[in-house]
């Protein structure tokens, strides 16, 4: 079936032409040239304003970046490094910025990381928002936001900005508390499409699906954001909305919005007027061929603010060989695999991902969300989930999890060595909705003291 080539294609030739596309087609030499131009803009804006940067790449100049190739020879920036201090990275005054946002570290300790954002950074992710949501919703078409929005310059505030610049109508909402008032809030807007974080979509879904409550208005579309998107849970909400489930991929380091798909839904479509991409090898540090399997590593191309050389992200992609079938020459990434931070190592020599526990529990009926956790006793080591159940599912849910997990290759070899055991419990969502957030990870507290 023909799709139609994305959106963000024109939004790209704008850029590079400065506002008028005058009747051109985008070309892969078109893009590469005005990445390169950005890079050596941003590498002496840079080394001029920021303190980090002018001392790191001390002597440095955007005369020096020949090719994009070029790019490989400067060091890489890490989380740890804007951890450190932060402000050592703007390259403007502190009264010019008009956002900070501070992200926790989301292990049992560490120091949290701050960005840094003018009113013009901003300006640059409405802008994407516009065209990226262009990707699955037309003017006209009312949106629910299931997102923070309360402040301004939050990321659900800008996307309201993006919807209203495409004729679309956003219903601002945030974060779900409860999914029956969401779901009433949805049959009262008479929403065509909606934006949220998976779990909280999945549990509107089996909300839905007790057979006491009245359905919800069918979707046209909608796109899962801020954390890793199961295939199992995309493919609970395709068969329950009825409607495609697009990805989007982001960071708050990236200025929030980083890639999202087209309507071939066959992988994500870059932001490559305001980020260049690279895949590397976490060992090594070198990019790797086209097609293969590394750490996901950017460079902003129009942040004024905080601009970031050659940040490693520590998520794992690829991207994706030959033409999108939209027809579009911008390249894409696949969906992110996982974290390279996100494989713990367990008693018997074993490894468990939230990606492997997302597979064995989300396909469970009555399952809305859970928790992770690493501890240990004695000499074994216990793997804990606590399950969010719906109402109407059944008591005997927590045994099904258990035997679902217990039945993962790695952890069977596990237990069977003796090196691990399994606690499964599990609670009501009126109980311990989770309403936050934040990227899930299995939490290691072997090392906290924590038992």
């Amino acid at each position: 079936m023909k799709v139609d080539k994305t959106p963000l294609e024109g939004w790209l030739l704008k850029k590079i032409k400065g506002g008028t596309a005058g009747g051109e087609c985008l070309t892969p030499e078109m893009i590469r040239g005005y990445q390169l131009d950005k890079i050596r803009e941003t590498l002496d804006l840079a080394v001029r304003q920021s303190p980090f940067y002018g001392r790191r790449l001390k002597g440095w100049s955007g005369g020096d970046i020949a090719a994009l190739e070029d790019l490989t020879r400067l060091p890489f920036t890490t989380a740890e490094d804007i951890k450190e201090n932060p402000l050592k990275f703007l390259c403007v005054s502190q009264d010019e910025i008009s956002r900070v946002v501070t992200l926790q570290s989301s292990g049992t300790g560490g120091e949290s990381k701050r960005l840094y954002f003018t009113r013009e950074d901003q300006e640059h992710i409405i802008d994407f928002f516009h065209y990226g949501m262009a990707c699955l919703v037309d003017p006209g078409d009312r949106v629910l936001i299931l997102l923070p929005g309360r402040l301004p310059g939050s990321v659900g505030d800008l996307l309201r900005s993006g919807l209203e610049r495409l004729g679309a109508v956003p219903v601002p909402h945030g974060p779900v508390t409860d999914p029956e008032a969401t779901l009433q809030v949805m049959r009262q807007e008479q929403v065509d499409s909606l934006v949220g974080i998976p779990t909280q979509v999945l549990a509107l879904a089996r909300c839905r699906e007790d057979p006491g409550k009245p359905a919800a208005p069918r979707l046209k579309s909608m796109l899962l954001t801020t954390d890793h998107v199961p295939g199992s849970i995309a493919k609970i909400l395709r068969r329950t909305w009825g409607c495609p489930v697009f990805n989007h991929y982001g960071m708050t380091e990236m200025g929030l919005g980083g890639a999202v798909e087209c309507r071939a839904l066959a992988g994500y479509h870059l932001r490559e007027a305001d980020l260049y991409f690279e895949i590397i090898d976490p060992a090594t540090g070198k990019t790797v061929p086209e097609g293969q399997y590394g750490e996901v590593v950017f460079t902003t191309l129009t942040r004024k603010g905080m601009p970031l050389l050659r940040y490693r992200t520590g998520d794992v992609s690829r991207f994706i060989p030959g033409p999108c079938p939209c027809g579009t020459v911008m390249r894409r990434l696949e969906s992110v695999r996982g974290r390279l931070s996100g494989k713990v190592r367990l008693g018997g020599n074993v490894f468990i991902t939230m990606a492997d526990l997302d597979q064995a529990i989300f396909p469970l009926d009555g399952v809305l969300n859970f928790t992770a956790g690493v501890s240990r006793e004695k000499e074994t080591d216990c793997l804990r989930l606590e399950i969010t159940a719906a109402d109407w599912a059944g008591p005997e849910l927590a045994a099904r999890a258990r035997a679902a997990v217990e039945s993962l290759p790695d952890i069977k070899r596990a237990l069977e060595s003796g090196a691990l055991k399994v606690e499964i419990s599990s609670g009501r969502e009126g109980d311990k909705f989770n309403t936050g957030t934040a990227k899930r990870t299995i939490k290691d507290l072997r090392n906290a003291g924590v038992n």
